[in-house]
């Protein structure tokens, strides 16, 4: 089957806007990805199949997701839209490409042992850094609506010698926040699954309708959470002559964001169940494990930047997001971006003299406190004062003024499902995504633990592995 034919399950798509609502608006120049690595146990020709996986895309694109292949434009009314025309769809770019070396060799292993009887087995890890380092392929391209066709990325690694297939994809993140791509991704791999065209019914169909969340807000006094006031101070030395001038509509301005580069220097630690389980019970049993590694990583990461820098900063900050659908009445299957901030800020000081227990109480603290009101204050924010919101986010970082994590929990999101016909990932590995201080926690049905991908510059890096406290939790895979 050729490129072509694959695109011709999209002749289906009717014409049709998407308004964009604003948390979408604020992710553009951002995206969405991932890199799975499946493994073949059986003799099946067709594991992995560039055709199949390219003909469930466009089948589940053309029947669902129409908002994958749309382009975003302002409307004449000001409104920020995703276009969808049959006659100029924005098509995904879907390729295989062949590595000349098993996956074996971008490969860490590790055995933990978790009673000390019996040889424990092994659990092993992609280094993605090392692969693009080494393998001679170069980096797929980033998702991205300043290059025609790239509004979606989607390859297939062959490795040579190898039961091992990789699936890389990026996506915008206008179109999707994680719930969103989880949902996608599995919907995509349910389509592959009866890739001989036959129907395919989605337990919960996305909703791509954004007015349901625009009804949402709509009845919703906003009460502002303590770190927009934060921002605001950080915003006044904008001069007023400046402010004065921000454009009315935000749409063009967000629209117009370029490409927010990747950063590049990424590290991998391993926490097994039973460590995880010990931190939890060491930090404090009444809380949960997110938060007992939240805990962790804050002060390891802190004390790793005084290191590094000599000094402590003025300000030690803990993003955790929160799904706003569990806060709210607006339906579950909504696809779109409805993941709020939830900013802790802490004094470094007290961080260093408290306890772990003391820093896990007052992030779970801050983070019970958000709901639906709060993320209504920060839409307000977005669409009326843009510049507190750049200004303020900007002081989140590694600095000599201030400490950053930014941690996201996707250990119970639905991605060992995604199952193309051969089972689910044998290894979850995320891309290089953007911004100093992010994090992300991934379940490791090898062993059951948690892998934590941690950005982090490698300067800095080099103080946090030394951490004992970190050291008795986690183990440092790269």
């Amino acid at each position: 089957m050729t490129a072509t034919a694959y695109y011709d399950y999209l002749r289906s798509i009717k014409r049709q806007e998407i308004e964009l609502g604003t948390m979408d608006l604020a992710s553009f120049g951002n995206g969405v990805d991932g890199m799975y690595l499946y493994r073949q146990t059986g003799d099946d020709p067709q594991f992995m199949a560039l055709d199949r996986i390219a003909r469930g895309f466009c089948r589940v694109v053309a029947e669902h997701y129409p908002v994958i292949v749309a382009r975003p434009t302002v409307a004449a009314d000001g409104r920020a839209v995703l276009a969808v025309d049959p006659d100029n769809l924005c098509l995904p770019d879907i390729a295989e490409v062949a590595v000349d070396r098993p996956a074996e060799d971008f490969f860490e292993t590790r055995r933990y042992a978790s009673d000390g009887s019996g040889d424990p087995p092994a659990v092993r890890f992609f280094n993605l850094p090392r692969f693009y380092r080494t393998s001679g392929v170069c980096h797929p391209p980033l998702a991205s609506y300043n290059r025609d066709h790239a509004a979606a990325v989607v390859r297939l690694f062959r490795f040579r010698d190898s039961p091992y297939v990789a699936l890389y994809f990026s996506l915008s993140h206008v179109l999707f926040d994680g719930l969103g791509t989880a949902a996608f991704l599995n919907h995509w791999a349910a389509y592959t699954r009866h890739a001989d065209d036959a129907p395919v019914v989605l337990d919960a169909p996305p909703i791509h309708d954004r007015s349901v969340v625009r009804a949402y807000f709509d009845a919703v006094e906003a009460v502002e959470p303590p770190y927009l006031a934060h921002f605001r101070e950080c915003a006044a030395a904008l001069p007023a002559a400046l402010r004065a001038a921000l454009p009315a509509s935000i749409a063009p301005v967000l629209m117009a964001t370029p490409d927010i580069p990747p950063f590049t220097e990424q590290h991998l630690l391993h926490i097994t169940p039973e460590r995880l389980e010990q931190l939890r019970r060491d930090v404090d049993g009444s809380q949960s494990t997110f938060v007992a590694l939240a805990a962790l990583l804050t002060k390891a990461m802190l004390q790793a930047n005084i290191a590094a820098m000599g000094a402590a900063p003025r300000l030690s900050y803990v993003m955790l997001p929160y799904d706003c659908r569990q806060r709210t009445a607006i339906p579950a299957a909504f696809s779109g971006n409805l993941s709020f901030l939830s900013i802790t800020m802490l004094d470094p000081q007290a961080v260093l003299a408290g306890s772990y227990g003391d820093v896990a109480r007052a992030i779970v603290e801050n983070n019970a406190l958000m709901t639906g009101a709060h993320a209504k204050a920060t839409i307000d924010v977005i669409e009326k004062e843009l510049h507190v919101l750049y200004l303020g986010s900007a002081a989140m970082c590694n600095s000599p003024d201030s400490s950053y994590i930014g941690l996201t929990n996707l250990r119970h999101m639905p991605l060992h499902s995604v199952d193309f016909g051969g089972g689910g990932p044998a290894i979850l590995s995320c891309d290089y995504y953007i911004r100093d201080g992010m994090l992300r926690t991934y379940a490791n049905k090898q062993d059951g633990g948690v892998d934590v991908v941690l950005n982090y510059a490698d300067r800095l890096f080099e103080h946090l592995q030394t951490s004992s406290d970190l050291q008795k939790y986690a183990d440092v895979i790269f």
